[in-house]
């Protein structure tokens, strides 16, 4: 019990960091600074498909910061791995978990030349897949104030930090390998169905629930089509169950 109460204040502390770091700007000058509605607008290419994969780094010990690397590419080639995520992916593939949008938040003593210079530095090393239809896909902000740590966190602080959020259609796996398939084991029993029936819901409206996540996971299979044709999401926006 008490090593799951430490590793829940530590996972608090990740996410308190996220949201005051994305925020920051409202608080703290920059040279380029991006409020939440402007990374809401990049990242969002159509209504439905707003589940947002986060990361952030660097995520070190306080003992390691001073060997720890701290450059702009570093941090940022760390923020866009797996390990340093908040979301637990299954079978994560570069190449084929494509991101549709990324904002990355840059703290501390970050210049726009070096940003820049390590979107590049990104994009000629394939360290991640856009879609074809969005070549770009980057949103940068910049903030002069570094990310600040509790002092009961674990975690060191670093003149420099970057937070990520993406749009990747990896996310969609979320919805079928864990949503749906752990609905579908507990309603083949009727487990934990009364509640919701004693609070006035339908049958049916499970069933469509399911149904939804069914076809959310169809759009973001959709996002990976090269062409867009003009009927796209045509499926699913001809279902109201679908929204």
């Amino acid at each position: 019990m008490k090593l799951f109460m430490a590793l829940s204040k530590q996972t608090a502390y990740r996410k308190t960091g996220l949201v005051s770091s994305m925020t920051s700007s409202l608080r703290f000058q920059g040279e380029l600074n991006v409020d939440l509605g402007e990374f809401q607008i990049n990242l969002v290419p159509f209504p439905r498909l707003y589940f947002m994969t986060t990361g952030m780094s660097p995520i070190t010990s306080k003992m390691d910061v001073s060997t720890a690397p701290n450059h702009v590419q570093s941090i940022t080639d760390e923020c866009l791995m797996p390990t340093n995520w908040l979301v637990q992916y299954t079978e994560f593939d570069r190449e084929q978990d494509k991101c549709m949008a990324v904002g990355l938040n840059y703290h501390g003593n970050v210049k726009s030349k070096e940003a820049n210079a390590t979107i590049s530095w990104l994009k000629d090393n394939h360290k991640l897949s856009l879609v074809e239809w969005c070549p770009t896909g980057f949103k940068i902000g910049l903030s002069e104030m570094p990310q600040l740590c509790l002092d009961a966190d674990d975690i060191g602080s670093f003149p420099r930090n970057v937070v990520m959020i993406s749009n990747n259609t990896g996310i969609s796996r979320m919805f079928g390998k864990r949503l749906v398939q752990k609905f579908d084991y507990m309603y083949s029993q009727q487990a934990f169905v009364h509640w919701y029936f004693g609070e006035g819901m339908e049958e049916g409206e499970l069933t469509e629930a399911r149904e939804g996540l069914v076809c959310l996971e169809k759009d973001y299979m959709d996002v990976l089509i090269e062409q867009v044709s003009d009927d796209y999401f045509s499926d699913c926006t001809a279902d109201d169950d679908c929204f």
